[in-house]
């Protein structure tokens, strides 16, 4: 375990009286050593020359655009008696002074994520790991205080401003089965570098998320504005078993027309992307994690600090550490330009935790011909047992993409009270959500068990644990709910799709719709009895 130190911006401070009103500094003019040469930063997006667009009049949208050797010019602070994250020190005529940033504004979002209620080190991170391109939501200061003080929703706010049936666009990774890709391309007629994707029913394209009638923004790390109908044919013709594509729909295309917005990778949802980097939480064990890490060469002439010789039973092990992954952060802070003693010394630096970010080597190769930051799609893993031991997994992703029904399709919702009783390898389940929604589902079911002889289905939407209804609770707390049944729990579930069918047309999701009073009860009881193995 061999650490160091990350460029995450310090900020000098210039101007003595800012002494007494500075809590913590972050100099983002600094850049995120990535090589856009290499494919990590993300690529030119089209922008629009004017930036602002209010549906409320404090409201602004600013789109930052680096060339290479540029900085973005300005600082974020967290300062002493203000709130929010505070936009500080633009260099004159720079990218963020040109963008519309003035100085005192508070930043709300970054590429569309909400970001006012986070840390200060996680938004400076956010910002890094973006590339050469930004898009911010701030309001100025005056008027960041005043909602403030009149106890205004910042966050519906800002979702305000997109407006209504706004969706974000999609990353799709697409295997080609036996049957291709499973999508044609075609373009938009009277609308010059706008193209229109059709997918076949059941085909590999509507698996990774393609829907009918979207819009093509990017294909392989190109824009398609840039390209030509004949290129990107032949772009489709040419890859062999895979494609990557951002697509969004044709009516959240008109919200970023209406906002003056490029449509950026990094605002996407991205659920069928391959190789999403795992954020692993290491407790110490024996003054040892249990892992050797050496700086090689991974590819694509890189050096990576790579993991290797981790030992049986060890903290590494029980933390998920794979031998051969690639270590991208320690406690968050990415390790690429980081000397091997640097990465070990920061590792030994974080006492008996340790947060780290891994990844297998063929994914940094993946996400480097795409020219993207693989930390744009981490994954939160939590702590526990070892992965094939874990009674539950909380995991920010879903392998089961949710399927949207079609609008004249009447659906028979699949609705289960699915009761489980402890066994040797606890529930047999693994939770997961996707990351910034509301809802948990079932991820992984393990061959055998409580959780697959009781019914359950992965991909199924968790509605109540134990009687209690938590379609807007958080994972974590699902998972509480589960822990705190102790060795019996009872799932009211539903299949996704059974599930947008259901919420789209307002109806309730109630045992009342699976079974009879008595059967129900009887279930339960069943559950309550203990356990025998």
């Amino acid at each position: 375990m061999r650490s160091g130190d990350v460029q995450l911006p310090l900020m000098r401070e210039t101007r003595q009286r800012e002494l007494s009103v500075l809590w913590d500094t972050m100099e983002l003019m600094e850049r995120f050593t990535f090589n856009p040469k290499e494919g990590i930063d993300n690529p030119a997006m089209v922008i629009a020359d004017d930036t602002e667009h209010v549906s409320d009049p404090s409201l602004r949208v600013c789109v930052l655009k680096r060339e290479e050797g540029e900085t973005f010019g300005f600082n974020l602070r967290v300062e002493r008696g203000r709130q929010g994250h505070v936009i500080r020190q633009l260099v004159s005529l720079g990218v963020a002074e040109r963008s519309g940033l003035k100085d005192g504004d508070r930043l709300l979002e970054v590429n569309e994520m909400f970001v006012d209620n986070m840390g200060h080190m996680e938004v400076a991170r956010r910002i890094q790991v973006c590339g050469s391109q930004l898009c911010f939501l701030v309001l100025d200061g005056q008027a960041y205080e005043k909602a403030v003080s009149e106890g205004r929703d910042l966050r519906e706010l800002a979702k305000a401003d997109r407006g209504e049936g706004w969706r974000p666009p999609r990353l799709c990774h697409i295997t080609r089965d036996s049957s291709g890709l499973g999508l044609s391309i075609q373009p938009v007629e009277g609308e010059k570098g706008k193209f229109t994707v059709s997918k076949v029913n059941g085909g590999a394209a509507e698996k990774a998320g393609v829907k009918k009638g979207d819009r093509l923004v990017w294909i392989n790390g190109a824009m398609a504005s840039e390209l030509t109908h004949s290129a990107i044919s032949k772009m489709v013709k040419k890859c062999s078993d895979h494609m990557t594509v951002l697509v969004i729909d044709s009516e959240s295309e008109k919200s970023y027309a209406r906002r003056k917005m490029p449509i950026l990778p990094a605002m996407a949802d991205a659920e069928s992307m391959p190789y999403r980097p795992r954020r692993l939480h290491l407790v110490i064990g024996a003054e040892v994690y249990g892992f050797l890490l050496k700086q090689e060469k991974a590819g694509a002439g890189r050096t990576g600090h790579i993991i290797r010789e981790v030992d049986t039973g060890s903290p590494a092990e029980l933390g998920g550490i794979k031998e051969g992954e690639v270590l991208l952060e320690v406690n968050g802070e990415p390790t690429e330009s980081l000397g091997h003693d640097a990465v070990v010394n920061k590792i030994r630096q974080s006492g008996q935790k340790v947060t780290l970010t891994t990844m297998p080597p063929q994914g940094q190769e993946f996400y480097t011909k795409l020219g993207l930051s693989p930390l744009l799609f981490c994954v939160n893993v939590a702590p526990g047992c070892p992965v094939e031991k874990r009674e539950i997994m909380m995991t920010l992703e879903t392998t089961v993409p949710p399927v949207e029904p079609q609008e004249d399709v009447q659906i028979n919702p699949n609705v289960r009270l699915c009761v489980l009783k402890k066994g040797s390898v606890g529930f047999g389940f693994h939770l997961g959500c996707v990351q910034q929604k509301p809802g948990t589902f079932i991820s992984q079911v393990t061959a055998g068990g409580p959780g697959q002889c009781s019914g359950l289905l992965q991909g199924d939407v968790v509605v109540e644990v134990n009687g209690q209804n938590v379609e807007k609770e958080s994972v974590e707390d699902v998972i509480f709910h589960v822990k705190r049944g102790g060795s019996s729990l009872s799932l009211l579930v539903v299949d996704q799709r059974g599930f947008e069918w259901l919420k789209k047309n307002g109806k309730p999701i109630t045992v009342n719709q699976l079974a009879t009073t008595s059967e129900v009860e009887n279930k339960i009881s069943k559950a309550a009895e203990p356990p025998t193995d």
